[in-house]
């Protein structure tokens, strides 16, 4: 009696099975680096954002009152919303200033603070 070589039908579809499950994670795991890649661009530009509205208040040598302020800023070609915090502290001729920066959603991206001083 002659034995045929070769696989049978479910050795095939067993690996079939198994490769369509490896391309499938190996999908998933590009989109979440690519989500991940959009992410992090746009946190590194709104980051921008806020160190510049916080550079300009120093550099101004503002002392600005206590209060919320809304600000706007482009970075790479989007469009950012932020708001501004100003609190006082118990020395009257310090402010602390935060920078509130969201995305298009209204998602908070990054919070940055730093003090301000009476020049």
């Amino acid at each position: 009696m002659t034995r045929r070589r070769g696989f049978t039908l479910v050795e095939v579809l067993v690996a079939v099975a198994v490769i369509a499950i490896a391309l499938g994670a190996g999908l998933r795991a590009a989109g979440v680096l690519v989500d991940n890649s959009q992410r992090l661009s746009d946190v590194i530009a709104a980051q921008w954002c806020a160190e510049n509205y916080l550079t300009n208040l120093k550099l101004t040598r503002q002392f600005p009152g206590i209060s919320e302020t809304a600000f706007s800023c482009e970075q790479l070609g989007r469009q950012y919303s932020g708001r501004a915090l100003v609190a006082g502290t118990q020395y009257a001729d310090l402010r602390l200033a935060d920078a509130i920066v969201s995305d298009d959603a209204g998602h908070q991206l990054v919070r940055l603070t730093t003090l301000l001083y009476r020049p």
